[in-house]
């Protein structure tokens, strides 16, 4: 079961932490969900109007195909790691959903300063938290992830593909992450596999950030969100 809210919500709407074992994770306020949202568990959800935001970009529309958001200035997602200083202020665009996952995306966009982003990104709170997706740096569009756990790392490199439009893939199984990436839609190898909580609930949604400037235009479209694939490390379908 998908838990849900309205078009336009913000994570500041989430109405409590609920403690699970020893893993603090946000939970949506309670609603009663809908018929789409209860049937999660058969089909994929591929509406983009129900998500939530945590740090809600000025500019930005969500229709039930599309999300396409303008990013403010110097936001970002980072803790610690060679530079000393935690940015919490990216732009996140939360779904929440029970168990185990697969969430996928397209994402277009014109990356041309440093450190433009954007991707996919998994949430059990400030502390705990995946990116992956395209990020300009030294002249190029790499294609990457960050996996925090306190503090930030950053595994990166050379994208084949066009980094201006591109899809990001993410499941969560069984307290393992798995990221692939896909320019056709078709083909979708291994970006990172890791170790990630396991948890009853995570936040799981498109995610972009400026930390040098603003105005990065982000398209992101044919969103999924599913029961975890459960597919063979090597099938790449």
């Amino acid at each position: 079961m998908l838990l849900s809210a309205q078009s336009g919500g913000r994570i500041s709407d989430l109405a409590c932490w609920r403690q699970l074992g020893s893993l603090e994770t946000t939970v949506i306020q309670e609603v009663r969900p809908s018929k789409s949202a209860r049937c999660h568990r058969r089909r994929p959800l591929q509406s983009l109007k129900s998500g939530l935001w945590l740090n809600e970009p000025t500019k930005s529309h969500a229709s039930d195909t599309e999300l396409s958001v303008t990013t403010d200035a110097n936001t970002d997602f980072w803790r610690e790691t060679h530079y000393g200083f935690v940015r919490d202020n990216g732009h996140f665009y939360a779904f929440q959903t029970e168990g185990d996952f697969t969430a996928q995306v397209r994402v277009q966009a014109n990356f041309t300063h440093l450190y433009d982003q954007a991707g996919l990104m998994v949430r059990l709170d400030e502390r705990r938290w995946v990116k992956t997706g395209i990020e300009f740096s030294d002249g190029y569009g790499l294609l990457g992830s960050v996996l925090t756990n306190e503090a930030s790392d950053w595994a990166t490199g050379r994208y084949g593909g066009d980094p201006s439009d591109f899809w990001i893939r993410v499941t969560v199984q069984s307290g393992v992450l798995r990221i692939q990436a896909s320019h056709d839609r078709q083909t979708w190898p291994l970006v990172r596999l890791c170790p990630f909580p396991k948890a009853d609930h995570y936040l799981i949604g498109p995610m972009c950030c400026t930390p040098e400037r603003s105005g990065l235009e982000v398209k992101f479209s044919e969103w999924q969100l599913r029961p975890a694939l459960g597919k063979d490390l090597h099938d790449l379908t």
